[in-house]
């Protein structure tokens, strides 16, 4: 799939479906269950290298964990989800050059075929503007940013008339520079419904209400592993509990 294809599908009124993968076995299983698209997210620093923030990821990191998604999928490359990769934290923050740089990196030596990142301040949206001309397809990010958890926490954003007012002007900015999406996290649902109607790309949510063009999740949120949950992703199934019960049972038989 190409990163346009997204929207024809908001176009169409097809609800786009978004997941995480960090490795060969997470692709294997998200591919297998029909997602449209995998984020290789920058989640993967707190995920599966247990960190605290996603800070510290780097962006050889990103490329590595890139490459193992790209080999767990199984199906031909034209039925593939499209991959989108986040860009790290300053990876695209220190000027022009070295975000192509990185940007490109990804894109010629892994399966991805866009970036994600954070933000729309005027030094980002030059970012941007220079990816898409250089033929690099750019996914927006806005509202709850986590590479800005110094300054933001890790609160619902936008709950204020004036800073939606922000997030209007600032995701039209990016609809502008050529983003082919926005990510939408953790704001207030009505705010989320304002821009799919107001815009031509598609609003991906993620914690911002059911009245999106698609919804992303962390695949480790749904599947119960992660240590602590997001209030707006609650687990599909107790998986920390299955698998430790289940490798309990298989300690205690080599006991017996």
């Amino acid at each position: 799939m190409i990163p346009t294809e997204l929207i024809r599908y908001k176009q169409t009124g097809r609800a786009i479906t978004v997941l995480t993968a960090w490795d060969s076995l997470s692709a294997a299983l998200v591919e297998a269950a029909g997602v449209d698209v995998v984020l290789v997210g920058d989640s993967l620093a707190m995920v599966v290298l247990g960190h605290t923030t996603t800070l510290p990821v780097t962006l050889d990191q990103m490329l590595h964990h890139t490459q193992a998604v790209g080999r767990g999928f199984k199906k031909p490359t034209n039925e593939q989800p499209l991959v989108v990769c986040d860009l790290p934290f300053l990876s695209y923050q220190c000027g022009l050059d070295k975000a192509v740089a990185a940007a490109g990196s990804l894109l010629k030596n892994s399966c991805a075929s866009a970036v994600k990142m954070e933000g729309a301040e005027p030094e980002i949206i030059a970012v941007i503007e220079r990816l898409v001309r250089m033929g690099i397809p750019v996914m927006g990010h806005l509202g709850l940013t986590p590479q800005s958890v110094h300054r933001l926490g890790y609160r619902r954003q936008a709950e204020e008339k004036s800073d939606q007012e922000n997030v209007l002007s600032q995701a039209h900015a990016l609809e502008k520079a050529g983003c082919f999406s926005l990510v939408l996290e953790h704001v207030p649902g009505e705010l989320a419904s304002k821009l799919r109607n107001q815009l031509k790309i598609p609003v991906i949510g993620i914690g911002a209400g059911s009245e999106c063009d698609g919804q992303v999740r962390v695949t480790a949120d749904l599947l119960g592993l992660s240590s602590k949950q997001p209030p707006f992703s609650p687990p599909l199934i107790p998986g920390q509990k299955l698998f430790i019960e289940a490798l309990q049972l298989w300690i205690k038989k080599q006991h017996d």
